[in-house]
């Protein structure tokens, strides 16, 4: 059995993923950072699964928080096959970079790149030593082609460095078995982060060139094809999960 890591995986884009991979037949480990009812929720829901679910507090911020959780799936499960990096602080209010403050540039580095390189220190030695890993990092619609994102400047600034560090670390880690990659959600608000497609497909998206919103349905599935076992040939790639829409154009 395939031992799954997943950061925020309790609600929002995370929760199809968690879900997703338990019917897929992996023990998941599940971070949260301080909702208790959406963990209560979620081990209802799935009470059958609950030897093979666990769910740790962790702040994707604090470093410590970071490798207490990897230590506890470590623990429990004597390994870590897949790595979802799902958290990622985000700025809602539109401004330019002069008007951030500091503690808000911090908070988006921290969550969404320094996050990732504090759970591969502790999670890459797991992956070398097992001789398998897939690593899937999250991104936004053209991140690999490093756009300027108005309004969103920290959080892009920290997004597309993770893309480099993505690539680099699939190289880097391609001789023991691990893959690593990111998926790139489009304009999933609201109640259609925790959707199937088939809830989408009732209600019509203007605004979206296939007709229908993206959910979380359509991220988990992008990301179980991205750590199948055979997905071995795809690594170091930026897989865009948009239905078309221009998030970043929308706004100039």
């Amino acid at each position: 059995m395939r031992h799954a890591f997943i950061t925020a995986g309790t609600k929002g884009l995370g929760l199809q993923v968690t879900e997703a991979l338990l019917v897929e037949g992996h023990s998941v480990t599940v971070t949260y950072r301080s909702d208790i009812d959406a963990v209560l929720k979620l081990k209802t829901k799935w009470s059958q699964y609950e030897d093979r679910l666990q769910f740790v507090q962790a702040d994707v911020t604090i470093k410590e928080d970071i490798e207490k959780a990897v230590e506890a799936a470590f623990t429990r499960f004597n390994r870590i096959d897949i790595l979802i990096n799902n958290a990622g602080p985000y700025v809602f209010e539109r401004k330019k970079l002069i008007d951030y403050e500091e503690d808000e540039w911090y908070q988006m580095i921290e969550g969404n790149l320094s996050a990732v390189y504090h759970l591969l220190k502790k999670v890459v030695p797991i992956m070398r030593n097992q001789q398998y890993g897939r690593i899937v990092t999250y991104g936004f619609q053209g991140a690999n082609s490093a756009p300027g994102w108005i309004y969103r400047s920290a959080y892009a600034a920290a997004k597309v460095g993770l893309v480099s560090l993505m690539k680099t670390v699939s190289i880097e880690e391609a001789e023991f078995g691990i893959t690593a990659n990111m998926v790139c959600p489009g304009n999933i608000l609201g109640s259609m982060k925790e959707a199937t497609i088939e809830e989408a497909r009732q209600q019509p998206d203007s605004d979206t060139p296939i007709g229908r919103s993206g959910t979380g349905e359509d991220i988990a599935r992008s990301i179980l094809f991205l750590c199948d076992e055979n997905a071995d040939m795809v690594t170091g790639t930026v897989l865009e999960v948009t239905g078309g829409v221009d998030v970043i154009h929308r706004y100039r």
